[in-house]
């Protein structure tokens, strides 16, 4: 089995980015991300969530210089 390399390094991040992910993905139309299985979306739909949090966080970081 694969590790798992999901560590938590900030305490109270994983909340926030699970909130996040479901917020990006609502946005995308795709509802309830939390309770489905992520096995039934394709990878390209499971790789926008996860592209689009990394564009809004440069986004929110570049705002901020």
């Amino acid at each position: 089995t694969m590790a798992n390399r999901n560590r938590v390094l900030v305490q109270g991040a994983k909340q926030g980015l699970d909130k996040f992910k479901l917020e990006v993905a609502s946005e995308m139309g795709i509802n309830n991300y939390d309770s489905i299985d992520k096995g039934n979306l394709s990878s390209r739909d499971n790789g926008h969530v996860g592209g689009n949090m990394v564009k809004k966080m440069v986004e929110a970081y570049e705002k901020n210089l």
